[in-house]
């Protein structure tokens, strides 16, 4: 077995994937020896821990990134991390709520912002976000949820909007940093397992 092979196998193995599973990315990779596996499996287990955050924030975060990014087997993944950390069923589908919210606030704020038309201001959203008022979360990582699925989705202004409103709270900068930093390596890998 090449050392591609197993290194693929250890990090399918630690996500719960069958280690007979490939995707056109996966096998490009491993049919390149790509040194790059061991970084993806590295980068991907530091998901998982945080000077800043609790391993069941860890969890809720990359679970909402995986649903944002309608990937299954990451999905799968961290909702059974999540709960493995004491996440309950109302916790883990809040990260799923706040997923689908921001998918419509950052398509619906970056058009407010691309255009940059006073009019566009003006109108009412009429998008519902009760869930923004009372999360079973908390305000400051529901707040923390939407900033990173903000930034995978490249909304600036709901970026800015959400890292304020943080700071505002007393959220550090390096567990907003820590958050969104989950964010891109889920996102990262996700490239490759789908």
């Amino acid at each position: 077995m090449s050392e591609s092979t197993e290194t693929i196998n250890e990090f399918l193995q630690s996500i719960g994937v069958d280690t007979a599973y490939r995707t056109a990315s996966l096998s490009l990779l491993e049919n390149g020896e790509s040194r790059y596996l061991r970084d993806l499996k590295l980068n991907f287990s530091s998901t998982l821990t945080s000077e800043y955050l609790s391993a069941k924030e860890c969890g809720l975060l990359g679970l909402s990134v995986a649903v944002n990014n309608n990937n299954l087997p990451l999905t799968n993944f961290y909702t059974n991390y999540a709960t493995e950390q004491s996440a309950t069923a109302e916790e883990i589908a809040e990260a799923a709520a706040c997923a689908s919210l921001l998918a419509s606030n950052n398509i619906f704020y970056r058009f407010r912002h691309f255009t940059q038309k006073d009019k566009y201001g003006q109108i009412p959203a009429r998008i519902r976000m009760q869930i923004m008022m009372k999360p079973v979360t908390g305000k400051e990582f529901f707040e923390l949820m939407s900033l990173t699925i903000s930034a995978v989705n490249g909304c600036e202004m709901c970026v800015n909007a959400h890292e304020d409103s943080l700071i505002k709270m007393g959220t550090t900068e390096e567990r907003i940093f820590d958050a969104v930093r989950i964010g891109s390596l889920v996102t990262s890998a996700g490239k490759i397992i789908f």
